[in-house]
């Protein structure tokens, strides 16, 4: 239904924003690499798909065609919904993603929540021709951005909005800012704590 959405950014979070234009504010679903191309801007293009259910219609954005073209693949895997989708392209970047189908890889999709061997092979089953065909050779995939800075609380809601427990996620950033003090980027920060909730 929606192609892109163009606006300005009224609220950013990791895992969604609220995207104004002609006087309406969209609440859109984002996924990290999305939410480390939005650092410093204030206007943007969003590439958009419309999630329909019969009790809800969900807007998920990205920030390059080539990362919505993936999710779209990753979705139109049986056992993968959209926010698994989202929490795929948020625990790995596209080269991460594509590559892993591409060598089939079925460990480095198992390592993200809610993912088992059993899907992890229908995953690479699936889509490895498709993103060969789609992408070739061609080491150039989707989003390799800067990541934002941000603070504890930030990584805990991220990672609540992706379906985890704040008590147990509140214990494993801490963990991992003990052993990393100067660690003050929020997408890295909730990848390593991803790897020791998987």
């Amino acid at each position: 239904m929606f192609a892109y959405i163009k606006g300005e950014i009224t609220f950013k979070s990791p895992t969604y924003i609220h995207l104004e234009t002609g006087g309406i504010g969209y609440l859109i679903n984002i996924s990290l690499n999305t939410y480390a191309a939005l650092e410093g801007v204030d206007r943007i293009k969003l590439f958009t798909h419309l999630q329909v259910k019969e009790d809800s219609h969900t807007l998920f954005g990205f920030a390059s065609e080539k990362e919505k073209k993936m999710f779209l693949h990753l979705i139109s895997v049986s056992g993968i919904g959209a926010n698994t989708a989202r929490l795929i392209l948020s625990s790995m970047t596209g080269d991460e993603v594509r590559d892993s189908i591409v060598n089939e890889d079925v460990s480095r999709f198992s390592a993200v929540k809610g993912i088992g061997a059993k899907t992890a092979q229908r995953v690479i089953l699936d889509l490895k021709d498709k993103v060969i065909k789609m992408y070739g050779k061609d080491k150039d995939l989707i989003l390799t951005q800067k990541v934002p800075n941000s603070i504890r609380q930030e990584a805990i809601s991220a990672l609540q909005s992706l379906g985890f427990q704040k008590n147990l996620v509140s214990k494993r950033v801490d963990q991992v800012l003990s052993e990393e003090d100067d660690l003050v980027q929020v997408e890295m920060l909730i990848k390593k704590v991803l790897k020791l909730l998987s």
